[in-house]
């Protein structure tokens, strides 16, 4: 049986956890408070063996780094989007492919569209990671 979204993002959201000062949500917070990290669902795809048996499905990682012209923001960035490392955001997802039990496998398969978001104001500094769970 597949893994339901919540199950996901919480397998996520506690992965993500395990780097030292970012701090992690399931879902998009109201308030940002960076350095934080949260996933989104971008799509699921039902039919990937007979019986619906192998659901896969997408999701971004979300960044939120920092401000945009902050200096740290930046240095962060590269330590977020390192390949291995105590910050690499790769890392500490596929440390544990099965998300605590809850899903077969996953491939963090890039990191990309590093832009700014805007919030009361304030322009912030994110990163959109693409993941693919499956089952």
């Amino acid at each position: 049986m597949a893994a339901t979204i919540s199950q996901v993002a919480e397998g996520l959201k506690t992965r993500l956890s395990t780097i030292s000062g970012l701090r992690t949500f399931s879902y998009q917070p109201e308030q940002l408070n960076p350095p934080l990290a949260f996933p989104v669902l971008t799509s699921v795809n039902y039919h990937r063996a007979f019986a619906g048996g192998d659901v896969e499905t997408y999701w971004q990682i979300r960044v939120i780094v920092g401000r945009y012209l902050d200096r740290t923001a930046h240095a962060l960035l590269d330590e977020f989007l390192s390949y291995d490392g105590a910050k690499s955001i790769r890392a500490a997802v596929e440390a544990d492919k099965t998300l605590g039990g809850v899903s077969q496998t996953l491939v963090l398969s890039s990191g990309a569209d590093i832009s700014s978001l805007s919030q009361d104001g304030a322009e912030f500094l994110e990163i959109q990671l693409s993941l693919t769970v499956y089952g």
